[in-house]
């Protein structure tokens, strides 16, 4: 009788990556599809490409979780840099300078932080993936279509300045759900009337899921031929 060799990534598991920094999320996807030999692969929450840190990669049957876990609390750390703005809110696009952030104080940094803490109304960046009429809106925006996006209510329920090393700004912010941490630093700094851009991100949590706990690319790789060998042998 011929052994059936079960696939356990197949049947469903959780993986938490701790995505490097200039890979898309997709990227991380393709990856680990490729390693657990299964098609059903997917992802609870989109990070850029210039943000590093938690991402949850489930395979299988685990796949029908996504928009659980994607509905869950966020937590993440970063930079703003004061005294300019880019296009994109952060440093996809080329900085363009505003206002000098040298006399700007620890408490009116602070005071801006607190206007954006609690219940709020934010308009996503138009350099994201949102579609209007079927459309991504950054499509849209780089072939200079004039995108207009509505405010959408999230909750910032921690927005913590943690150094100020001038115009650098760093930050911890724990938030619901289609927060977006571009436009959160795009508005700190139109708040402190010297523009701002996100210089910095890395996801820290997902509801129950830490970074702490999360493997590396390397790791990941290891973990699943791992594995896979072993089912492959028992």
């Amino acid at each position: 009788m011929d052994q059936i060799i079960i696939n356990p990534y197949a049947e469903g598991q959780v993986l938490l990556i701790d995505k490097p920094l200039g890979w898309t999320s997709f990227d991380a996807v393709r990856k680990i599809r490729n390693l657990v030999r299964t098609k059903k692969v997917g992802h609870a929450g989109t990070l850029d490409p210039l943000a590093t840190g938690l991402l949850i990669i489930c395979t299988g049957k685990f796949t029908k979780k996504i928009n659980e876990y994607m509905a869950r609390e966020k937590e993440y750390t970063g930079t703003i840099t004061l005294g300019a703005v880019t296009p994109t809110y952060d440093l996809e696009s080329e900085p363009i300078k505003q206002s000098d952030p040298a006399g700007i104080s620890k408490t009116q940094l602070e005071a801006a932080a607190q206007k954006f803490t609690g219940p709020i109304l934010q308009i996503p960046p138009i350099h994201s993936a949102i579609k209007i009429n079927g459309k991504r809106v950054y499509e849209l925006a780089r072939k200079g279509h004039d995108v207009q996006l509505e405010p959408r209510p999230v909750t910032i329920s921690v927005f913590e300045i943690t150094k100020i090393e001038m115009p650098l700004v760093s930050f911890r912010v724990v938030c619901s759900t289609g927060t977006y941490i571009r436009s959160l630093a795009n508005d700190f700094g139109a708040a402190l009337g010297c523009g701002g851009y996100l210089s910095s991100l890395r996801r820290t949590r997902i509801g129950e899921f830490s970074v702490n706990d999360a493997m590396d690319i390397e790791e990941a790789e290891l973990k699943v031929r791992e594995r896979l060998a072993v089912n492959g042998k028992s």
